[in-house]
């Protein structure tokens, strides 16, 4: 199966977050993306990634 890949304002709308978000977590090194020429871009299977590190387990 192949990611689809994803501009920072798809990621952006799918988490509910402003596009600047998202590149700021990309420059932080808290998401992975490729910068290609002067845009990002985001597979989802890192997006998904993302989210699985930010879950909160409960005791």
């Amino acid at each position: 199966m192949q990611d689809r890949i994803l501009t920072p304002d798809q990621v952006g709308e799918m988490l509910q977050l402003h596009p600047f978000t998202i590149l700021n977590y990309i420059k932080d090194g808290k998401l992975q993306g490729a910068k290609i020429g002067r845009v990002y871009r985001i597979r989802e299977s890192d997006v998904e990634k993302f989210l699985d590190s930010q879950m909160l387990t409960t005791p």
